[in-house]
């Protein structure tokens, strides 16, 4: 995720409190306008050039930023400061505003107890620099302490405000932060959505050819094993050439009808009008009739509704177990075995045939076992294969119990 950058963060002009935006003239305009009316009052030369001086000592050095932190230099800067306000003081009376300024600055460049410190030493000189005009020792205490008092008083709220002023800047620049990282996150949420989106696309269409290789496996492939197989017998046995024949166009047409149907997602023929027992049997007698081998269907257990593609599941893994027989085993006997338990429905196919050694990764090298044991895990189910060289093999498909859709919504 990208980092918000500097224009994200910054802090906006109208962010900021309109009396902090004035604060850094408020010591200027202080200076300025006692100034104004002193020499308009009383014109005298001192005063001009004791002001003008306050002015360049202020602008060459009070910038808070440079000031805090840099104690000496704070120091240094404020002792300049009240000694040109002492004369200008005792020159005029209303340069008494000035001190307001100087309390302002004070707070802004000393920090803690130096602050206030700062603020008593301005107190004392705005008081003993006026001209003393017959006031007592006691009278300029009580004014040094009222002074003091709403200066402190003045400088604290002044303080407070400025701290919930920073923590508000704070917040906001915390608030942008955390809007342009949640920006950042949605626009890579975006993209990553794009890439999975472009990922199930490509995963749909490697899903849709498989299940078209497997469909194309369990229709076409087959019939033309038939087709080939009852070829060869009619080539050895020219007496047996009609029903051969016969057989073959049989084979050709339920082949290509079963294309059509896989093609367009719909269910095998034998179960477009039967169940799944009715069409197991069905298709154990077209087999024993085409290859002349003895196939016989048991089922045990109550028969259970089931989804149609557990059941067309179930009669694809029966059609090419029957097949491999017919390819590979030599058998001269075949039983299927459905069984419907509580949870699970259970197919087995038994030859007496040649047998091999299945492979020690649980692999057979066929593509046919292959295909069966992807349509068995696409639900949730298993496929177990068991053979011996001269044994047989036994071939065993289990998938739990899913009902019809119309008893799922029940």
């Amino acid at each position: 995720m990208s980092k918000p950058t500097d224009a994200q963060l910054r802090v906006e002009v109208g962010d900021v409190p309109v009396w902090e935006r004035a604060l850094p003239v408020l010591p200027y305009l202080f200076l300025l306008l006692p100034a104004t009316f002193a020499l308009l009052g009383n014109w005298r030369p001192m005063v001009l050039i004791v002001s003008l001086l306050a002015l360049v000592w202020m602008a060459l050095l009070y910038r808070p930023e440079r000031l805090q932190g840099r104690l000496p230099l704070a120091i240094v800067y404020l002792v300049g400061m009240l000694a040109m306000l002492g004369v200008l003081v005792h020159a005029d009376s209303l340069f008494s505003v000035t001190g307001v300024g100087l309390f302002l600055q004070i707070f802004t460049i000393l920090p803690g107890k130096l602050a206030y410190a700062g603020v008593a030493a301005t107190a004392a000189v705005l008081v003993l620099a006026r001209p003393r005009s017959g006031q007592s020792t006691g009278d300029l205490i009580a004014s040094f302490l009222v002074a003091v008092l709403i200066a402190s008083a003045t400088g604290l709220l002044f303080t407070t405000i400025a701290n919930q002023s920073e923590q508000r800047r704070q917040l906001i620049a915390d608030l942008r932060r955390t809007s342009a990282e949640l920006a950042a996150l949605a626009e890579q949420n975006a993209e990553l959505q794009a890439r999975l989106l472009t990922s199930a696309r490509e995963a749909g269409v490697l899903g849709e050819r498989q299940r078209l290789a497997r469909e194309i496996h369990d229709t076409i492939a087959q019939g033309l094993t038939g087709i080939v197989t009852q070829a060869e017998a009619a080539e050895d046995d020219p007496a047996t050439a009609r029903t051969r024949l016969t057989a073959i166009g049989g084979l050709a047409r339920e082949s290509l009808a079963e294309a059509r149907r896989s093609i367009h997602a719909l269910r095998p023929g034998p179960l477009q009008d039967s169940d799944l027992t009715s069409a197991l049997e069905k298709v154990a007698a077209d087999w024993s009739t085409a290859g002349g081998v003895p196939a016989t269907v048991t089922v045990t257990g109550d028969p259970l509704a089931l989804h149609p593609e557990v059941e067309a599941t179930l009669l694809r893994v029966a059609q090419e177990a029957l097949a491999n027989v017919t390819k590979h085993a030599a058998a001269t006997q075949v039983v299927v075995t459905l069984t419907y338990l509580d949870d699970v429905v259970a197919l087995d196919i038994h030859d007496d045939g040649r047998g091999f050694v299945p492979r020690s990764d649980g692999g057979t090298g066929s593509f046919g076992l292959v295909v069966m044991r992807q349509r068995v895990a696409r639900l949730a189910g298993s496929l177990v294969v068991e053979s011996a060289p001269g044994r047989g093999t036994a071939i065993s498909a289990t998938i739990p119990v899913i009902p019809p859709v119309s008893e799922v919504r029940e």
